[in-house]
């Protein structure tokens, strides 16, 4: 480490001031040699060092004896004019500024010449600086706050390792350059809830490289890749930032970080020694070797020393010997000889290699007997005992259970080709085990997962944070013959049953490598797992590669605490593989030729007919089952409001929609919704704060059923185009019908550039639409969302993504809930539940409340009524409105004003009004003339009152009052004690009518004298 500090001095200070050469040259002229001033001696070269003075702007600079004790000595040697500054030496030498010429570095170091390497990193080099920042508001940040004061880049011997918290912590370099170079390192970035960059800036802090170069990919959990950008002549700040973005408890892995290698220096004046654990023994030498196994070396050795291989052990590169501890049940392992010819298998015993434990001391066991026979469990179907000890797949065209002999599929049918591994007496031949460590090569040559007759389970390894590694790689997949050339359907599926029992936080990765282009992480499981099942859909046939990682621990421990923890996987699926084996056949459909008996392809969307083995095409609004094609119920039925494409594979809606209430049909039209539309929910914020952003992106109908919405990581600008051409820079993008991804602002984290990241397809699949609130158990919450003001009903589109999660073991479902909102116009609003700003509240259901105009059911003749003005000069006007409120768009439209010929008055409007004018005068002139000769009937009573009662002597009595009989009743008196006016009219009616006087001349006994 003492020689990086010299060559860092160099690097990053004036090798010696430009008044410091003056003054030490006057002194060497002033004082000859030899010649003793004031009792100081003259200098000898063990009293001074040379150096070189900083480049002028001829690129010159001149070599200064620099004293190592200033005063102690005196006669230095005169400066001289040195190289220039764009010399540097070649590999394996160092100028040597005493004749300022290239010698060759001792055994024991190494040199690069003009580069410096950066490979030890037990403590953080000299020149590296770590500083962590987190933003708390936007645009403004804490350098090394207390949120982010533990947070930097860990040195761990071999590697350094980044922080794995939500801080942003950056590890910087800054090297000058005096001609043009580059910068190479290693890293290992698996977690993409970090992002990762690198950049180079000048000393003016203006980036150096393009932005689009500087984010790092991911890589799988046993690679190690390599970065190279080219340096400018100048200062170059090298920085190495991380950021994790953690949305729960769950840390994240650390990005790792080695062999940083720096090309450009202008010379190297000595030679590294070779660290500990390494080796150079020729002289020259441009890198140092690590020791083999079993042998230790220390800091600047030529050769390595042995260590006592009886009571001591070393691994590769090793720096010391450790004492060989005694031997447990944990440095052993069990396996199975291959099955002989009585089907009879060996139960063997053998130490893990290398072996490092001893047999021969206290409290060690010692080895068990291997031997012992048991029955070889039978073969794996779709194998078969070939009477070689060995299991063989069945030829083409046939099948067998495992048990017993492979058998020719009958006419017409077809073997199910596949894998089903449930029997391991030996890994299969497309299956492999590895063991990794970053840290450490320990594990290298160790086998990562071990058979055991009816499972497959993690090894031993190395340490508890090594990775055992399980791959099984598949070729490509062949559909069933009966629906080759159908699109968009299931190509193939893995099935897999498995378990884990862990004391620690131990955690089991399924991962998916299509096409060797980048692995991704499926599925991860952490801790003790009871056995279940888990299932991997894929629809691109594709050659993809399935890994099992199993680490006991995230972080290196030098004692082993979790040994026992473990996974066991029982059996492994693997359907429609290509050159794969099959355990029975399936019905397949015949040619038209019956003297033939060999399959035919169906064209697309047909089944095999039962009765005729014929292909037919499926019923209207089915599609194709992607398991089987024999009979017609194959051919399953869409969900509501979909209907089928034309080859039968999948169902969509074309964005018409129709739905009966009372007694009223309402038809829906949301093809302008068919295009992407997009929603940014937030923001919300992780537990240290970080600001982030739900980001949606949604293709509702249309489209013949194609998957138009794409997310995508750490890219901002994906098209659908760039995706359909299946473009090589976009490695990590999702294509569905509704997907999401978490959004980092540029204000949030200091980021040049908003930031994409893990990306997930909320919609493969579309069920149906319909006013009900549950489609095939996924369930529409409209008391989620604030009620509608209208009659109009929401429409429900349902859909499902079909890959399951460790919480979702279902899968996921989504509900897109069109509301008739004539107050939103064009594309609307979308929103999701106030309590739930990630569009879930379980986790598994995805609930969206889409709210436009355009959403309102088609206009029809029942959403208008007409209004009729006056008839004025002959013309009638009919207008007609929208019903208010008006919830309906498009279709039929309002017609146009009507203008018609009326008269003035209508023919029976006249009767009417002639008949009542008619009546009216009537009445008036009977009240008048009853009045009249009512008053002269109440003139002459009064008359007859007033004439009676003046008489002074009481009448005599009548001669008879009697009428005789054959008399008529003439006369007749009309007495009235104030009548009313109808009683009047009554009487005086009654009069009339009887033909009666209208008084009676009384006699009174003085006329009867007269």
């Amino acid at each position: 480490m003492e020689s990086r500090v010299t060559i860092s001095r160099q690097l990053f200070l004036p090798a010696v001031s430009s008044r410091s050469w003056i003054v030490c040259a006057l002194i060497s002229v002033l004082v000859p040699v030899g010649v003793m001033v004031s009792g100081i001696p003259t200098c000898g070269e063990s009293d001074y060092h040379f150096k070189y003075t900083e480049c002028d702007s001829s690129g010159s600079r001149w070599r200064v004896a620099i004293p190592k004790f200033p005063g102690k000595c005196s006669g230095l040697p005169e400066p001289i004019k040195g190289r220039e500054c764009s010399f540097s030496c070649g590999s394996g030498e160092f100028l040597e500024l005493l004749n300022q010429s290239c010698s060759k570095c001792a055994a024991g170091s190494y040199s690069l010449g003009s580069g410096i390497r950066f490979d030890e990193w037990d403590t953080l080099p000299l020149g590296f600086s770590t500083v962590a920042t987190f933003v708390e508001d936007a645009g403004i940040s804490s350098t090394n706050s207390d949120n982010c004061s533990l947070s930097s880049w860990l040195p761990q011997g071999n590697y350094i390792a980044s922080n794995r918290d939500d801080c942003t912590v950056s590890l910087i370099y800054s090297v000058h350059l005096k001609k043009s170079g580059s910068v190479t390192f290693d890293y290992q970035y698996l977690d993409n809830s970090i992002f990762f960059e690198f950049f180079v800036q000048n000393d003016q802090c203006q980036d150096t490289e393009t932005t689009d170069q500087k984010w790092m990919h991911l890589t799988e959990s046993d690679e190690w890749k390599s970065h190279s950008v080219n340096l400018k002549t100048g200062t170059n700040v090298l920085y190495w930032r991380t950021t994790g973005i953690l949305l729960g408890d769950k840390m994240a892995k650390p990005v790792l970080l080695k062999n940083i290698y720096i090309e450009g220096v202008a010379y190297t004046s000595e030679c590294f020694p070779c660290k500990p654990g390494t080796f150079s023994d020729v002289a020259g030498s441009s890198v140092c070797k690590p020791c083999p196994r079993d042998t230790f070396s220390g800091r600047g050795a030529s050769s390595c020393q042995k260590c006592d291989e009886v009571k001591e052990f070393s691994e590769e590169g090793s720096s010391e010997c450790k004492n060989r501890p005694p031997c447990t049940e944990k440095d052993f392992f069990q396996i199975h000889t291959r099955c002989d010819a009585d089907r009879k298998t060996q139960m063997m015993y053998k130490w893990i290699t290398p072996k490092l434990c001893r047999e021969d001391i206290k409290n060690a066991i010692k080895l068990p007997p291997s031997g012992e026979k048991k029955p070889c469990p039978p073969c794996n179907p779709g194998f078969y005992n070939n009477d070689t000890s060995t299991c063989a797949p069945c030829p083409s065209g046939t099948y067998s259970d495992g048990m017993s002999s492979c058998k020719q599929c009958p006419a017409g049918t077809e073997p199910m080709l596949g894998f089903e591994y449930k029997w391991w007496n030996t890994l299969p031949a497309n299956m492999k085990t590895s063991c990794f460590n970053v840290g450490n090569s320990k594990c290298d040559r160790m086998n990562g997962w071990e058979v055991a007759g009816d499972h497959v389970h993690s090894g031993i390894g190395g340490s508890d944070n090594d990775y055992l590694i399980l791959n099984l790689h598949i070729p490509s997949f062949s559909p069933p013959i009966s629906t080759i050339g159908s699109t968009g359907m299931e190509v193939g599926r893995i099935t897999f049953i498995f378990e884990t029992q862990c004391v620690g936080n131990c955690q089991l990765y399924f991962m998916v490598d299509i096409n060797r282009k980048s692995t991704s992480v499926v599925e991860s499981w952490e801790g003790t797992k009871e056995r279940q099942s888990y299932t991997h859909l894929l629809t691109k046939n594709a050659a993809v590669t399935y890994t099992w990682a199993f680490q006991r621990s995230s972080s290196p421990q030098e004692i082993r605490k979790y040994m026992n923890d473990n996974v066991k996987i029982y059996s492994i699926t693997v359907n429609n593989a290509e050159n794969g084996v099959a355990s029975h056949c399936r019905p397949c459909a015949l040619g038209t030729d019956q003297k033939r008996s060999s399959c035919v392809p169906c064209p697309p969307g047909h089944y095999i007919d039962k009765s005729t083995n014929q292909c037919k095409d499926c019923p209207p609004e089915t599609y194709l089952s992607a398991h089987h094609a024999y009979g017609v119920e194959a051919c399953i039925p869409c969900g509501p409001g979909s209907k089928s494409n034309k080859d039968h594979s999948i169902c969509f809606s074309d964005c018409s929609f129709t739905h009966s209430l009372e007694n009223q049909t309402l038809n829906f039209e949301f093809s302008s919704f068919s295009g992407v539309a997009s929603l940014m929910n937030g923001p919300s914020f992780t537990s240290r704060g970080t600001k982030y952003f739900h980001f949606f992106n949604i293709s509702l109908c249309g489209n013949e059923g194609k998957k138009m919405a794409i997310c995508s990581d750490n890219v901002t600008d994906i098209t659908v185009q760039d995706v359909q051409n299946e473009s090589n820079d976009l490695s990590n993008y999702i294509a569905s019908f509704l997907c999401q991804s978490t959004i980092i602002p540029s204000d949030g984290r200091s980021f040049r550039t908003a930031l994409s990241s893990q990306s997930i397809s909320l919609a493969d699949t579309f069920l149906g639409a319909s006013v009900e609130t549950s489609v095939q158990n996924i369930t529409a919450r409209p008391d989620r969302f604030p009620a509608s003001t209208n009659h109009i009903p929401d429409i429900h589109f349902f859909y499902m993504s079909s890959q399951s999660t460790a919480s979702c073991e279902n899968g996921r479902g989504t509900v897109v809930t069109m509301r008739c909102n004539p107050g939103k116009s064009g594309q609307g609003e979308i929103s999701v539940p106030s309590g739930c700003p990630g569009g879930t509240c379980d986790g598994c259901t995805f609930l969206f409340l889409w709210e436009s105009a355009e959403a309102c059911p088609l206009c029809t003749t029942n959403d208008y009524h007409e209004i009729e003005g006056a008839c004025k000069s002959g013309n009638q006007e009919t207008t007609y409105v929208w019903k208010e409120p008006k919830v309906c768009v498009k279709g039929a439209s309002l017609p146009a004003k009507n203008i018609a010929n009326c008269e003035m008055i209508d023919f029976w409007l006249k009767v009417v009004v002639g008949i009542g004018a008619f009546t009216a005068v009537l009445l008036v002139i009977l009240t008048c003339y009853f009045w009249k000769k009512n008053k002269k009937l109440e003139y002459k009573y009064s008359r007859l009152v007033m004439n009676a009662n003046s008489r002074e002597v009481e009448l005599p009595a009548a001669d008879s009052c009697a009428i005789m009989e054959g008399e008529d009743n003439e006369d007749e008196v009309v007495y009235s004690n104030k009548p009313s006016l109808l009683g009047k009219l009554k009487s005086l009616a009654s009069k009339d009518k009887d033909d009666i006087f209208e008084s009676v001349q009384l006699k009174s006994p003085r006329s009867r004298n007269i």
